[in-house]
């Protein structure tokens, strides 16, 4: 699966850096604010390839004494970093179409002006919806976050081609108008995107992940009740631990047997799981008030801690 995030941000980067081109040229020609604007938006877009392919090529990095779950985290901070970049994306399309609305600009060439907006949107969006698939598919939120980082991009090129249209027609206001609409679109993606990263740097889960993990049991013999479920992301990787109470008078054999059962069907039924830990309860002894250690605080008296 790294691999092909791996894939993904390589090809994005070449498509985005090629568009980005093309439009400079078109930039210097035409004189167009707007475009140079969105020139700058696509550089950025393809830079941020940078931290993710980084992120991607430390998540195959051997986990060590120090980093003892691997790497995969660097992917989320990845994906942090790519939020602020949408961020910063929607404070600049603001300040340009505010800017513009008091200071209307000429703009020359107009036909290149639309045809390099035109080109911007196609080559954004078939990014966009490259790094989205592969992201859903691999489960790397910061993957899914920089592909809306590029359709963000792809509708700010598309204001400056509405804008050239309706500079062409008379309405030299429409470009700065569009702007601020799109604009309101990109903070919208900026809180979208914003929580999914957040959430998982904070380990948060969709509760329909444990709920499939409790499922699993019901199809693995032994496992007769779970106690405690933990789920975390580590980049594109889940990471479990879950508690199971088993029959009180099977063998330690038998129990490290079912444990390693409702592993494997953990592991067959939930695409994104990389690793589980499963420990195993007797029934005489199972929940969490089994798992508390009685500690003695300076006066001698007990307290209680996990």
């Amino acid at each position: 699966m790294t691999e092909r995030g791996i894939r993904a941000v390589k090809w994005s980067f070449v498509g985005l850096f090629i568009t980005a081109i093309f439009q400079i040229v078109i930039v210097y020609y035409s004189g167009s604010i707007a475009l140079l604007a969105d020139t700058i938006h696509n550089f950025g877009d393809a830079l941020t390839a940078i931290p993710l392919l980084f992120a991607f090529m430390l998540a195959r990095w051997k986990p060590t004494k120090r980093f003892t779950y691997g790497y995969g985290r660097v992917e989320d901070l990845a994906g942090v970093f790519v939020v602020l970049m949408i961020l910063i994306s929607a404070v600049v399309a603001g300040y340009v179409s505010i800017d513009r609305l008091f200071h209307p600009l000429q703009v020359t060439f107009l036909w290149a002006v639309a045809a390099a907006a035109l080109a911007g949107f196609i080559g954004n969006e078939a990014v966009a919806q490259l790094r989205i698939r592969v992201g859903n598919e691999i489960g790397s939120a910061a993957l899914v976050a920089d592909g809306y980082h590029a359709r963000t991009d792809g509708l700010t090129s598309l204001a400056v081609l509405i804008g050239a249209a309706g500079v062409y027609l008379g309405f030299p206001l429409a470009d700065p108008v569009i702007g601020l609409i799109i604009t309101i679109a990109i903070f919208w993606i900026v809180w979208e995107s914003g929580k999914t990263v957040f959430i998982r740097l904070l380990d948060g889960v969709d509760p329909a992940v444990t709920e499939e993990i409790r499922h699993t049991a019901d199809h693995v013999d032994g496992v007769m009740e779970i106690t405690d479920v933990r789920v975390r992301w580590l980049g594109h990787r889940l990471h479990a631990e879950v508690n199971i109470t088993v029959d009180s008078s099977l063998s330690v054999e038998k129990g490290h047997g079912i444990a390693q059962e409702f592993r494997h069907e953990l592991l067959h039924h939930l695409r994104y799981l990389s690793d589980a830990t499963i420990h195993v309860d007797p029934a005489t002894a199972s929940g969490p008030g089994y798992h508390h250690i009685v500690n003695h605080n300076h006066d001698g008296l007990p307290a209680h801690s996990h």
